[in-house]
């Protein structure tokens, strides 16, 4: 979502959510703390060449990168495509060979809000029982892992993986300052008891506190899984990067098993 408002509003929005002073943001830039006083007060007109160094600095998502190039007066400089426009081949060969390559083990793609971009044949097995109007498009899976008629029932260490889950979402909406994720973010902490947030259980003694486990119980007994993220670290357009590949791995012999098997059982 873009943002509205001044530019200079929008900085100093930006410059307080990374919580630095304008002294600090000014010495890292290599301009004087006046001068930025007077980017943030309108009372100074930026080049576009200082919104795109003080965004580099803030780490600024590009998404929003363009939206403080518009509001300064430039035209946006981060084009956005759908992942099936032709010139996103490439990074969509890349993302099929990624998800099909896991399996027999879970792997989904997500975007920004975390609604369902694609997935392999390996979900599926892990989403019996749950409530059709979660599973209607859009998907968002976050929803569909914490809601009461979604995952939540199955998930043995449900306190556990809640506050990991709702801890993401809180880093998300820390750096991209998305509405929609502070809407999401409200919706998941209302699943929690009396809405408050989770605290996080003490670390599971078989990962030593390395990694947080996914226990969820299927018709193949409780699998426990551990997940990794993949994002396109030299992204330079807007949906690209904004994608998210979240691949689950079996975390014990058995639930490699049971992977295995439910993928037989799948083909068969």
């Amino acid at each position: 979502m873009e943002r509205a408002g001044p530019f200079g509003e929008q900085l100093r929005d930006w410059r307080q959510r990374r919580h630095l002073s304008q002294l600090d943001l000014a010495s890292q830039v290599d301009i004087s703390t006046r001068h930025l006083s007077f980017v943030e007060t309108g009372r100074s007109q930026p080049s576009r060449a200082m919104v795109l160094r003080l965004a580099e600095e803030l780490n600024v998502p590009l998404r929003e990168r363009n939206a403080l190039l518009i509001a300064a007066g430039y035209a946006p400089m981060y084009a956005t495509r759908p992942l099936s426009d032709p010139t996103m081949s490439a990074a969509r060969a890349a993302v099929d060979l990624i998800l099909s390559g896991h399996e027999p083990y879970p792997a989904s793609l997500v975007d920004r809000h975390w609604t369902l971009v694609a997935s392999n044949r390996a979900v599926a097995p892990m989403l019996v029982g749950i409530d059709p109007a979660l599973l209607a498009p859009p998907v968002n899976v976050l929803r569909l892992t914490l809601h009461p008629k979604g995952l939540a029932p199955r998930i043995e260490n449900l306190d556990q993986w809640r506050a990991h889950i709702l801890a993401r979402v809180a880093r998300d909406l820390e750096l991209t300052a998305d509405a929609t994720l502070a809407e999401l973010l409200n919706e998941l902490r209302s699943y929690s008891p009396n809405g408050h947030s989770p605290a996080i259980d003490k670390a599971d003694a078989h990962f030593a506190g390395v990694v947080v486990p996914l226990k969820l119980r299927t018709e193949a007994g409780v699998l426990s899984m551990f997940s990794t993220t993949t994002v396109f670290g030299t992204a330079v357009e807007v949906t690209l990067s904004e994608l998210v590949l979240e691949a689950f791995y079996p975390a014990d012999e058995h639930t490699a098993q049971a992977l295995r098997g439910l993928a037989a059982s799948a083909r068969a």
